[in-house]
């Protein structure tokens, strides 16, 4: 297959595979927990390679979703006491693991392949160079075959469980009066979102992992309010994220991560002002025919 059909497929199966969990994260109030664990599972990565010494492992992916659950489990804990607000929490706990991380690797691991810029910056261009062998045949990309797995968990985990999704996301109440497991379900997710995340490190790095979990899924938000619209908007507008910004690094030769990000951002700044139902202009109108009713409400009482 041509590399710079293989980038693009690679990039479109990622943006997917992100913008479907951060949907929840989004509905949630959780968006900023994407940030936090897209960086902290650094932390499950070395942990992980200390003990195999094998950064093919997947035991890396293990380790990367335990500590993506812990980060959750502590900035929850710490939530819960009441003394501080979820983003201060997140804000505690992130650069904790995280740094930890940092100084794991500069004091044991400096001379292996496993630094903060691969992991937080990413490059598609190198992707397809990291190959799959069958049998002494090239079948592909990796990170192609690895995000299609982790696509199709997904897909099967939104699917059997979307209902129990649907509830808990929007009245953990209900659900847990109803009989189900609003803890469980959030702790699956939170395991999906840090699978998620450590298999599209080594393609994009963190940075976009964080955009197309946060930036289609928000944009999304703003344009419906039913949750299967929204998880069909999120993944077409990631996918289309991610081909125009590929499209366009070629032209200007620029970084294929960084102008995809670039252009998620552009295409929220698109929804936010123009939304039809949500977006500001809608806002002001709204804001301005309400000034308008008042007065003529005022001046009917003066008259």
């Amino acid at each position: 297959m041509n590399p710079v059909i293989e980038i693009q497929l690679i990039a479109v199966l990622v943006s997917v595979a992100c913008a479907l969990p951060g949907v929840f994260l989004v509905i949630r109030g959780m968006a900023m927990m994407t940030d936090a664990i897209t960086h902290t599972i650094l932390l499950g990565i070395v942990l992980a390679f200390f003990v195999t010494q094998d950064l093919n492992s997947p035991l890396l992916i293990l380790g990367a979703a335990l500590v993506g659950i812990l980060t959750v489990w502590l900035t929850e804990l710490v939530h819960q006491t009441k003394l501080l607000d979820k983003d201060a929490s997140i804000g505690i706990i992130f650069p904790l693991l995280f740094s930890i991380a940092i100084i794991l690797i500069t004091r044991y691991a400096g001379d292996v392949h496993l630094d903060t810029d691969s992991v937080l910056l990413g490059e598609l261009a190198f992707a397809p160079f990291d190959r799959v062998i069958l049998f002494g045949h090239d079948i592909g990309t990796q990170a192609m075959y690895s995000m299609s797995i982790i696509l199709v968990v997904l897909l099967l985990f939104i699917g059997l469980f979307y209902k129990e999704l649907k509830l808990t996301s929007f009245d953990a109440m209900l659900a847990a009066s109803l009989g189900f497991s609003p803890v469980l379900l959030h702790y699956a997710l939170m395991s999906l979102v840090s699978v998620t995340a450590v298999g599209a490190f080594e393609a994009v790095g963190s940075i976009l992992v964080v955009a197309f979990m946060v930036g289609p899924p928000v944009s999304a938000y703003l344009l419906t309010n039913r949750l299967s619209y929204m998880l069909g908007i999120s993944a077409g507008l990631g996918a289309l994220n991610s081909i125009i910004g590929f499209q366009l690094s070629m032209y200007f030769d620029a970084s294929i991560a960084g102008m995809i990000a670039v252009v998620t951002g552009l295409t929220f700044l698109v929804v936010f002002v123009f939304s039809p139902k949500k977006g500001l202009i809608h806002m002001l109108q709204r804001r301005k025919k309400q000034q308008k009713s008042l007065k003529k409400a005022l001046e009917n009482q003066l008259n």
